[in-house]
C-alpha cells in the first residue's frame, strides 16, 4: 500500500452579508479610506449582524456551503475540528455543536486556539489524524466573530478585523499529493503585544474590567508587524529550502491576510511573481482563523491537480508556521 497522504478534497466559506467599507469607518474613528488601504490593503470587512449569532453560526453555514458543493455525507465525517479565537462561549467548544448542527452525528470535535494561526495548525492537527490511518474524512473549519471583541472606538484595531469562516475537508491520498511538510513555530514573548487583558483565569471578568473595556483586543500593532514580517518569510523561505522548491516550482502562495505589507514582504522573500500571491485582505480585512480557508475558496477555480501551495500565516501569542502542500483536484 502506497503512503497515506492527507488532502483537501473540498472546501466551503461563508462571509455574512453586512458590508463595513472604510467610508462608514470615517463615521466612526479619525481615519479615512486612503490611510486605511495605504497601510493595510483593506478596503472592507463583513461583520455579523443579529442577536444570538456567533462563530457557531459562521461555521455552520461554511460547513453547509462544503457539503452542498462536495456532496459528501455528514454522517461519514469523522471528526470536526474548529480553529477559532472567538468561541461561542467558554467551555463548551463551538466545535461540539457545529457538528451536532450540520449532522455530523458519528463525529468527535474539539475547538483549536492559535489566534491567526489557528487554521494552520489546524491542517497539521487534521492531516496527523488522516495519515495515522484511523480517518478517512476530516472537516477542518475556521471561522471568527471578529466584531464582537473589536472595540470600535480604537482605530488601531477596529479598521483591520473582519468576521468569516471557511471549511475543508482532508481525507485519505495514496497519489502522493496533499500535505507535504510543515515548519510550525510559537514563541511566549508575543503575549503582551497582542491580547485581551480580561475574561480569562488570570483577570476575571467584573464590573471594573468591563468599565475599563478590557474584554477588546489589543494590540501594539509596529510590534506585531515587525515580528510578524520577520517570520512568516522566514519559514515560507525555510519551507521551500527544505522542499528543494524554487519561484519556479511554487505555484501559489495562500498567506494570512493580516497586512498587505505583510504579505508582500512573504512573497518577495520567497521571490515570488506577484501573479502566484493570492490576496482577498480589499474585500475581508484580517478575518483571523478564517482568513486561509477564504482564500482556498475564492481561488479555487485556478487549482490544478499537483500545483505546489505554501501556506503562510502569524498570530498573536505568538504563534507561526508555514505548510506546504500538493493541491489534489481540478474544481469540475
Amino acid at each position: 500500500m502506497n503512503k497515506i497522504t492527507a488532502a483537501i478534497t473540498a472546501v466551503g466559506a461563508y462571509v455574512p452579508e453586512f458590508i463595513l467599507s472604510n467610508k462608514i469607518l470615517e463615521t466612526m474613528v479619525e481615519t479615512n479610506d486612503e490611510w486605511i488601504t495605504t497601510r493595510t490593503g483593506i478596503k472592507e470587512r463583513r461583520i455579523l449582524k443579529g442577536e444570538k449569532l456567533g462563530t457557531s453560526f459562521l461555521c455552520i453555514k461554511a460547513a453547509e456551503d462544503l457539503i452542498k458543493k462536495s456532496g459528501v455525507n455528514p454522517a461519514e465525517i469523522d471528526l470536526v475540528l474548529v480553529a477559532t479565537t472567538t468561541p461561542d462561549m467558554p467551555v463548551a467548544a463551538t466545535s461540539v455543536f457545529v457538528a451536532t448542527q450540520i449532522g455530523a452525528v458519528n463525529a468527535f470535535a474539539f475547538d483549536i486556539q492559535a489566534a491567526c494561526s489557528g487554521f494552520l495548525y489546524g491542517m497539521s492537527s487534521a492531516s496527523a489524524y488522516i495519515e495515522s490511518g484511523r480517518y478517512k474524512k476530516v472537516l477542518l473549519i475556521g471561522a471568527d466573530k471578529m466584531s464582537s471583541i473589536i472595540d470600535y472606538t480604537d482605530r488601531a484595531t477596529c479598521i483591520i478585523f473582519g468576521d468569516g469562516a471557511g471549511a475543508v475537508l482532508f481525507e485519505p491520498n495514496h497519489e502522493g499529493l496533499g500535505f507535504q511538510d510543515e515548519f510550525l513555530k510559537s514563541d511566549g514573548v508575543g503575549r503582551e503585544y497582542l491580547k485581551i487583558d480580561a475574561g480569562g483565569s488570570i483577570l476575571p471578568a467584573s464590573k471594573e474590567t468591563v468599565e475599563n473595556r478590557q474584554h477588546y483586543v489589543f494590540q501594539d500593532g509596529k510590534t506585531v508587524f515587525k515580528y510578524a514580517v520577520t517570520g512568516m518569510a522566514d519559514v515560507s523561505a525555510k519551507i521551500m529550502e527544505r522542499n528543494n522548491l524554487t519561484k519556479d516550482s511554487v505555484n501559489w502562495l495562500v498567506a494570512h491576510q493580516a497586512n498587505r505589507r505583510i504579505i508582500d514582504a512573504t512573497a518577495s522573500r520567497m521571490e515570488l511573481d506577484e501573479s502566484k500571491v493570492l490576496v482577498n485582505i480589499e474585500k475581508y480585512g484580517n478575518t483571523t482563523s478564517a482568513t486561509l480557508p477564504l482564500l482556498l475558496n475564492d481561488f479555487e477555480h485556478l487549482f490544478k491537480k499537483g500545483d505546489n501551495i505554501i501556506f503562510a500565516a502569524f498570530g498573536g501569542g505568538f504563534t507561526w508556521g508555514s505548510i506546504y502542500l500538493k493541491w489534489a483536484y481540478n474544481k469540475q
